[in-house]
This record gives C-alpha cells, structure tokens and sequence, in this order.
C-alpha cells in the first residue's frame, strides 16, 4: 500500500483542532464520569488494559479511530499478515506473527509454505533441548550440561536475555543461562568466571555468522574451551549456532547438524520467537515455549480482527501518537512492577526505538513530524527511589505504561501487597496529584505548600495480569510489537530496517586497525586523530 501523509488528513486536522480547546483535567474527568473507568478499560488474552488515565474523551478516541482509517492502517495490517514486502528498503516480507502461527495454518509466501519451514525448526529445537535437559546429550568428558551462554548482540541477545530474566521461576533445577553481547572483554570474562567447560553449552547467534561483536566473543570462548578441554573436537560437543552460514559455521567447528536457521523475514527484534529463542526453550522446555508462542499468537489474532475501539494494540499505538504528535511528549516510560521483568525496558528500547527512529518516510522523504519517542524505565518500587520525582514534580510530562500482576511468583512475608499498593497509588498520584489547598488542610507550613504540591495530570496507562507466565510474556511482547507497527504505518516509516546503526560499524572497522599500526596515516577529523593517537601513546604504538 502506498503511504499516506497524516498530517494532510481530515482527522489529523481536527484532532489538532480539538486539542486546542481548554483541556479537562483528569480530576475532572473523573468526577464528572462514575464509570470512566469501566469504559476504558479494555483486555486482550489475560492482559487487562486500563487508559482511563489517559487524557482522552470518546471525541478524541472517535478521530484517532479515524486517523489510523485515514493512513490506511487495516490495509498495511494486512499486507504484513499476508508476506507481502512491506520492508521495502530491504525487499523483505515482514513474518515475525508466522514464528508462532499454529503448524495446521499454511502460509504461502513468494511460493513457499513457510509454515513447514518454521515448525520443522521449531521440532529440531525441541528435540535438541529435550535431549540437553535429558541428560542425553552430553559434553566431550561426558558429563552433562548444567550451564548455557548465549553470545549474541542486539534482538539476539536482548530478547532472550529479557524472557530468560522473566521466566526465571520456569527454569529447570540445575540449568542457568548466562548471555555475552558486549565485545568489552569484561562481560564474557564475567559470564565464563565459575564455569566447568565440561558442562557449559555455547550458543552463538548470528544469522550471517560474521557480527563482529558475536564472532569475536565466540571465539575467545572456542579458545576458552579448548585449552581447558584440550581438544579441537570438543567444539563441536560444546557450541551450537543459530545461523544460515552454514560454511561458516562449519569451519568454526560446530557440526551443522546442531544449527538453527531463521529467515530473512525476521528481524532481529522481532526474534526472540525464533530458533534465537533456544537458550529460553533449553532453560524452560519446548512445553512452556510452546505456550510462550501461544501468548503471542492470543494478541496477533486480537490484532488482526478487533475493531479499533476494543484493539488494545491499535489503542496503545494511537495514544502514543496523541502524545508524541499532538502534546509534545518525547519520551515514555515503561515501568514494571516485577522485579523478573527487570530487562523488559531496555528489550522495549531496541523494539520501539530501532524500529521507528526514523526521520525519513518509507518513500525516502524526510519527515515533517516528530516519529519514535525516547523509550526507558526500571522496575518498581527501584524508580521510585530514581526518577519518579521527575515523574511527578517535574517540568516535562511522560507518559508511562505501568504492568502488574496479581500473583507473584515469589512472596515472601506478604510483600507482594506492598509492592502492588505502591504500583497502584503511584498511577493514581500521577493522575491527581495534590492541590495547595489538600497540603495546606494537612497543617503543612506556609512555606512548604508549592514544594509539596503535586500537579497531577499525569497520564498513565495500566496493564495488568494474572501472573507473569510464559504465555503472559508472549501476550506482552506482541502487544508492544503491534503497537510499534501501528504507530510506523501512521508516521509513514519502516519499522523494519535500520540503516541507523550501519555508520558507525563501518567507521569502527576502519579504525580498528589504525589502533595497532601508528605508520598508518590519519584522515579523521582533528577530535578522532587526536583520540586515536593518545591511545597509540598509552600503548607505545
């Protein structure tokens, strides 16, 4: 489908139009609407989405209904469903929702039935973690596995990483995972302290098997390895590889046999239901990362045939427009209330902001709007400690989506009330605040009231859940994959490449070797030549 200027749209003008009148405040919404919160509260699979919090009335929400109509939302929605290119910078289709579509229902894309290819990794998967957890698979002394290191970086670190953290409570006695992304020698040194080689799996992920970063982590691992094992064949007991270099693999020394293939139609954000997701599937079964596929499938379905008023996706994404485009909000908060969910914003940064970071079209025009917001935020009740008197006192206003849940998979002592109590009445004094004349009711002094008033109208959306289960974690990370969708079809954008992170890749491999070789002569700006020489010089180079 072609893209769709919204700024030249009925419903964009009108829903700037409509923001320009007096705004009601959330105490006043509130109060002159008993079931407000009833209203706009809606769910999707066992997640309960509540935006009455949320600067909206049934106006605004009707034209941002209209706008995603106006941009052609439901077309695109389809065009990504269906395989077609819709990475159009990259002539890909865009099939992350196939990863967890049910193995009865084909899909046939650019003559393929792509269907048969994604469960026939998926079975090889499980057969191999079945094997790994079994015992049955074991090391080149013969011991078994107890310990997997991923090294991989970007989507195939962050998203395995993140659901390994969230799915803590699932892992097997006696199984850990530990993950290397960064090519700082400190982090892999950190994750190989207190192993036994002969009982540690590596798995590198690399869909090319040249990422500098994986393959420099990787191998100073191999090295690791063999020289505490003392063989070169041990490699192929000890390391296994999501890749579709299959030659590169091979002379890496890991026996193709134990490689894990996934599709240029999966990008690496939108990963962590593929074959990159096998450090998950060894730590917690092929049972559970079935389930884990399920939860997303539960929100793809609810994407594809809700209509906008009750499409928690297309809500989300509209919101996030509302914010970003039309109240000048440049950043959002994402705020767990879930110690397990620790990694879960920095996962949402690499899915928000490496999608739609963009400041041209999909048409290679720039831009004449703002597009993705600043992502961030930590755990509760931590930011609480942190940042939250920004959140609450300061002069910029961030939007902020709180996730919960009503069961914790650890309570100790009844603290999980405690922590659900602060989860609850920090959205609700965000939303309130606490006016000069309620501080100075409380007998505070004269000279303390502004400090201690809070202004409230800070808007916030709840998600909350059960429990914090495999297939919850699906359910959650699709919810934000689609509304990173919604809102890159209505800024006209590719949330599906990124070119962003290419320049500074190909200047590091220029001045990598201008670190070791002080002949080689310096054509940089005077602020890197400078840089460049004093490290010679430390080095005597």
């Amino acid at each position: 489908m072609s893209r769709v200027d919204p700024t030249t749209t009925d419903a964009w003008q009108l829903l700037s139009s409509h923001l320009q009148a007096p705004q009601v405040s959330l105490r006043e919404r509130f109060a002159a609407d008993p079931e407000r919160a009833e209203r706009y509260t809606t769910t999707v699979g066992d997640l309960v989405v509540d935006y009455s919090k949320q600067p909206v009335d049934d106006t605004t929400l009707a034209l941002l209904g209209d706008l995603m109509g106006a941009v052609g939302l439901a077309g695109h929605r389809g065009d990504m469903f269906s395989g077609k290119h819709i990475n159009t910078t990259e002539d890909r289709a865009v099939l992350h929702t196939a990863l967890r579509r049910p193995r009865d229902q084909a899909l046939v894309v650019d003559g393929v039935d792509i269907m048969a290819e994604v469960h026939d990794v998926l079975d090889r998967m499980a057969d191999f973690a079945d094997r790994v957890r079994s015992g049955e698979w074991v090391g080149h002394t013969g011991k078994p596995i107890r310990t997997v290191v991923n090294i991989g970086i970007g989507g195939s670190d962050l998203g395995p990483f993140m659901a390994y953290r969230a799915l803590t409570p699932y892992v097997a006695d006696g199984m850990e995972a530990r993950f290397v992304s960064n090519v700082d020698p400190a982090h892999l040194v950190a994750a190989l302290a207190g192993l036994d080689p002969e009982e540690t799996l590596f798995i590198v992920a690399s869909k090319t098997f040249t990422t500098i970063e994986t393959i420099s982590n990787a191998t100073s691992a191999r090295s690791w390895l063999v020289d505490a094992l003392g063989a070169e064949e041990a490699v192929a007991r000890h390391f296994v590889a999501l890749s579709t270099n299959a030659e590169a693999v091979g002379k890496f020394g890991i026996d193709t046999n134990n490689m894990f293939g996934f599709w240029d139609w999966v990008g690496g954000r939108y990963s962590v239901d593929s074959a990159i997701g096998l450090s998950l599937m060894l730590m917690i079964g092929p049972e559970r990362f079935r389930e884990f596929l399920h939860g997303f499938h539960l929100v793809d379905e609810h994407f594809r045939n809700e209509p906008f008023a009750s499409n928690v996706p297309m809500l989300l994404g509209a919101l996030g427009i509302l914010h970003r485009n039309f109240l000048g909000r440049a950043t959002h908060a994402v705020l767990p209330y879930c110690q397990h969910l620790d990694r879960f914003p920095a996962y949402l940064q690499q899915l928000d902001m490496e999608s739609n970071g963009k400041s041209v079209t999909i048409d290679g025009e720039a831009v004449s709007y703002d597009t993705g917001p600043i992502v961030w935020g930590e755990p509760g009740t931590n930011g609480q400690h942190a940042f939250y008197q920004l959140l609450h006192q300061g002069t910029t206003v961030v939007p902020a989506d709180f996730i919960g849940f009503y069961e914790a998979a650890d309570d100790v002592g009844g603290q999980h009330d405690l922590l659900m109590a602060n989860l609850f009445a920090q959205a609700e004094a965000l939303a309130f605040g606490k006016t000069g004349d309620e501080v100075r009711a409380e007998g505070v002094a004269s000279d303390l009231v502004t400090h201690k008033t809070f202004a409230g109208d800070r808007p916030s959306t709840m998600i909350m859940a059960p429990a914090l289960t495999p297939s919850v974690l699906g359910q959650l990370i699709a919810l934000y994959e689609h509304k990173v969708f919604v809102q890159g079809v209505v800024w006209g954008v590719n949330p599906f490449d990124q070119w962003g992170v290419e320049l500074g890749k190909v200047l590091a491999k220029v001045i990598a070797p201008e670190l070791t070789e002080p002949t080689t002569d310096l054509a940089h700006d005077s602020s890197t030549n400078a840089l460049i020489a004093r490290y010679r010089a430390h080095h005597n180079r």
